[in-house]
């Protein structure tokens, strides 16, 4: 196929996907892929006003790393097309192996800029080569589909967050020959990241070694790997019809119900707990995990604390009054922590990896002239507590008015407990100490937690 002819397939694929005015980040490691595609929609962009820069993540890795961002640099100048470097540090994820934490950083660099779409350099061949490595990996439907050209929609999150941005593949339906026919062409020039020959890595293995084999049998291998990989995301898209349709019922929050986990096969309970699951952006675990959390779970006595660790200890499943809460996995926690309160608008509460937000406002909340001249701080419960909720309430334990409110047991000592001098005010979200509460229209300050979504 000639340089033209690809160009104008790749156009004629995108330009129903990208609306006039879009503003697309691309994604330039400087390979040959990045570098045709950065040209490609340089060459387009003026016809449907669309507004280009593009990102280059510099991993570190490889000591050819600051020659890669300079070569990244001078092409984006002489296009004239905004360019932002962003340095990461690899080291803290490399138990993960290098690919998956390059990855994970990369995608986290994606997601902090501003744009309308993503574009990213996977090709027909990338396309066939995840396909073999998830098989190879005893991966799902979902884990076999093919990568879209356009990626869906936001996808919402049960935590009420979403992914920034959709994610464009202009390339998805071109081979690596067509790409580097359409480099020669134009004479372009890029860079070569001397991993790519090493065939230690599994992906660089099927490249080199096994794909040129099966092209020597199955000339056509692409199209039909590709063809296999569209079934697979059909039946995936089937597979969370159905999830959803079981979620209805079940999902509340961030939390699923037990009792419809029970009354499902198991294969259609694993099905909508790995939906619960990659709505809120938690890992899947593997096969055997997910047998053992749905016996656990449905087997355990109502009274009984289910916590099921998974992902390496980094997330949690935990059993609580009828339903299942899945959650980070939380540190390890100071129990003398104590902050001060000097009327900042939050604070850092490590013990819930939150932060804890004041709001001032009038008549709602603890009355700030009771805190004047006292020292105000923010403590974890020792046992004993006492507040009473109201002027013509009896004074509670906090053991008691946590439970009343349902506070889950793993939550409750690492709640922040708001102090004036050794007198407890209030908990957020529980309860305000009766000689503590703001009267209609005076200045008043509410306390309130907020987790954080990383």
């Amino acid at each position: 196929m000639c340089e033209s002819a690809l160009s104008e397939r790749v156009a004629a694929g995108i330009t129903p996907l990208l609306p006039a005015n879009s503003a697309i980040l691309i994604g330039l490691s400087g390979g040959v892929d990045s570098v045709v595609l950065l040209h490609l929609l340089h060459q387009l962009a003026p016809r449907h006003s669309w507004r280009l820069s593009a990102l280059h993540v510099h991993h570190g890795i490889s000591p050819n790393a600051s020659l890669w961002a300079d070569f990244c640099a001078e092409l984006c100048a002489r296009l004239t097309i905004p360019l932002h470097i962003e340095h990461v540090d690899i080291a803290p994820l490399r138990a993960q192996g290098i690919e998956a934490a390059a990855r994970r950083l990369r995608h986290a660099a994606f997601a902090a800029q501003s744009c309308d779409f993503v574009a990213l350099a996977h090709h027909a061949d990338d396309q066939v080569e995840t396909l073999l490595l998830q098989l190879l990996r005893g991966a799902g439907v979902r884990g076999a589909s093919a990568m879209p050209v356009l990626s869906s929609s936001k996808r919402p999150l049960l935590s009420g967050r979403a992914n920034s941005h959709r994610q464009v593949r202009p390339l998805l339906h071109c081979s690596r020959q067509e790409i580097m026919a359409y480099a020669g062409a134009h004479e372009l020039q890029w860079i070569e990241d001397e991993s790519n020959a090493d065939d230690s890595y599994p992906r660089n293995f099927l490249r080199h070694r096994l794909l040129p084999l099966l092209g020597e049998k199955f000339p056509a291998y692409r199209d039909t790997l590709a063809r296999s990989a569209q079934h697979f995301a059909e039946a995936g898209g089937l597979l969370d019809e159905l999830a959803r349709m079981d979620a209805a019922a079940s999902i509340s929050g961030n939390t699923l119900s037990v009792a419809t986990i029970n009354a499902l096969s198991l294969s259609r309970a694993k099905n909508l707990l790995r939906y619960f699951l990659y709505q809120l952006g938690a890992p899947m675990p593997q096969t055997v995990q997910l047998d053992d959390m749905v016996n656990q779970l449905c087997a355990a006595r109502e009274d009984a604390a289910v916590c099921l660790r998974f992902a390496g200890g980094a997330w949690e499943l935990r059993r609580y009054q009828g339903r299942v809460h899945a959650l980070r996995a939380l540190a390890e926690f100071n129990r003398n922590l104590s902050v001060s309160w000097r009327g900042e608008a939050e604070l850092e509460w490590l013990a819930l990896d939150s932060c804890i937000e004041f709001r001032q406002g009038i008549g709602q909340g603890v009355s700030m002239a009771k805190l004047q001249g006292a020292d105000i701080s923010v403590r974890l419960r020792q046992g004993g507590e006492t507040l009473r909720p109201s002027a013509h309430a009896a004074t509670r334990t906090l053991k008691n008015l946590l439970q009343e409110h349902h506070v889950p047991p793993w939550q409750r000592d690492r709640l922040p407990l708001l102090y004036c001098g050794d007198v407890l005010v209030g908990v957020p979200g529980i309860a305000i100490a009766a000689e503590y509460q703001a009267e209609k229209g005076e200045a008043a300050v509410q306390m309130m937690l907020k987790v954080r979504h990383d």
